[in-house]
C-alpha cells in the first residue's frame, strides 16, 4: 500500500464525509485516481459508505479498517508476547484482535522476521496457575459501560439466579476472574462475569439522582468499596509465596487488609487454603469459620 492511501485512511478515519474531488485536491492528482483508490481500500476491507445525490460523498463506517501497523523489530516481538498474555486470559473482550494479529499481520512480515518471532515462541512461554471460568459476555459489558448505559442480567448469586439491574462501570480482570462493579441507587454492587448466566437488555438511560463513575474513578477508591473487610496475616515463608499473588501484593509487614464481596468469602477461603499454616485469617470471624471448614474437611480422609 502507498503513502497516499494511507494518508486517506487517516483522512477518511477522521472526517465525518468527503468527496472524491476533495481528495483529488489535497493530494494534486485527478478524481479517476481517487476513485481508484477508493475502490482499493473498499477491496482490502476498508468499509466506505457511499452518498448519492447533492451534497453526498463517502463516509467511513464505525467499524472500519484503520491504518497498518508500522513497527520495529523490537515492537513487532513485544507485540507478539502481549498477545500470549492475552491467549491466557479469557473471554478478552474485542478477542478477535488476538487472531487478526497473530495471523493477518504475522503473514504480512517479511520472511526474516516471522522467522525471529517463530523462534521467540520456542523459547518463552506464558503460565497462570489462577482458574480460567468462561465470561462470553465481557464485549458487551464493556461497550455499554462505555456508553453509560443500564443494563438488566440475570446473575447466580448464593441465593441462587435472580434477575437485576444497574449501570456497569466497567470490568477488570483480577486473579483469574472477571469482575464488574455495577452502581445502582443506593451503592456499588461488584459482580463476577462469569457468574452472568443473560445480558437480558442494554437501555440508553442515565441515572436520575447520582453521577456515574467510571471504573478507574471507582480503583482509586478502595474504601468505598463495598464488601466485609479481611485481614490476614502471613509469616515470612507465606510472604515470600504470596508475592506471585497480584492482589496480595499490597500488604504490609506480613498483614494483607481489604474488602471482600460477601459473595466471595469462600472462594476467597480456596484461595487461601494452598498457603497452608503460613496465613491466618484474623478477621472476619465467618472466614475464619469457612478456613476451619475447609480444613477440618481436608483432614477427614486421614483421621478415620
Amino acid at each position: 500500500m502507498n503513502q497516499r492511501r494511507l494518508t486517506m485512511m487517516q483522512i477518511i478515519d477522521a472526517r465525518k464525509t468527503f468527496t472524491a474531488g476533495e481528495l483529488a485536491k489535497r493530494f494534486n492528482v485527478s478524481v479517476r485516481t481517487i476513485q481508484r483508490d477508493l475502490a482499493y481500500l473498499q477491496q482490502i476491507g476498508f468499509p466506505l459508505y457511499t452518498q448519492t445525490g447533492p451534497g453526498g460523498g463517502y463516509r467511513a463506517l464505525p467499524n472500519r479498517l484503520l491504518p497498518p501497523l508500522q513497527l520495529t523489530l523490537h515492537e513487532a516481538l513485544g507485540l507478539f508476547l502481549l498477545l500470549q498474555v492475552l491467549e491466557k486470559i479469557p473471554d478478552f473482550p474485542f478477542g478477535s484482535i488476538r487472531t487478526h494479529l497473530a495471523e493477518q499481520y504475522y503473514a504480512s512480515l517479511p520472511p526474516d522476521i516471522r522467522d525471529t518471532v517463530d523462534r521467540l515462541s520456542r523459547h518463552t512461554a506464558i503460565r497462570t496457575p489462577e482458574p480460567q471460568l468462561p465470561s462470553p459476555l465481557t464485549t458487551r459489558l464493556l461497550e455499554a459501560a462505555m456508553e453509560r448505559s443500564r443494563i438488566t442480567f440475570r446473575y447466580l448469586g448464593p441465593g441462587g439466579e435472580r434477575e437485576t439491574h444497574g449501570w456497569p462501570l466497567g470490568i477488570y480482570f483480577e486473579h483469574g476472574l472477571w469482575y464488574m462493579p455495577v452502581a445502582k441507587p443506593e451503592r456499588i454492587v461488584l459482580y463476577r462475569v462469569d457468574r452472568i448466566s443473560e445480558l437480558l437488555e442494554v437501555k440508553s438511560e442515565q441515572p436520575a439522582d447520582y453521577v456515574l463513575l467510571t471504573l478507574q474513578e471507582w480503583l482509586t477508591r478502595i474504601p468505598d468499596r463495598t464488601g466485609v473487610h479481611v485481614r490476614l496475616a502471613f509469616t515470612p515463608a507465606g510472604i515470600r509465596w504470596a508475592e506471585s499473588d497480584p492482589w496480595l501484593q499490597s500488604m504490609t509487614e506480613g498483614i494483607w487488609e481489604g474488602p471482600v464481596p460477601e459473595s466471595e468469602l469462600e472462594f476467597t477461603a480456596r484461595q487461601l487454603l494452598r498457603f497452608g499454616p503460613e496465613v491466618e485469617v484474623l478477621e472476619p470471624a465467618s472466614l475464619r469459620h469457612l478456613m476451619t471448614e475447609l480444613y477440618r474437611r481436608a483432614l477427614a480422609p486421614y483421621t478415620q
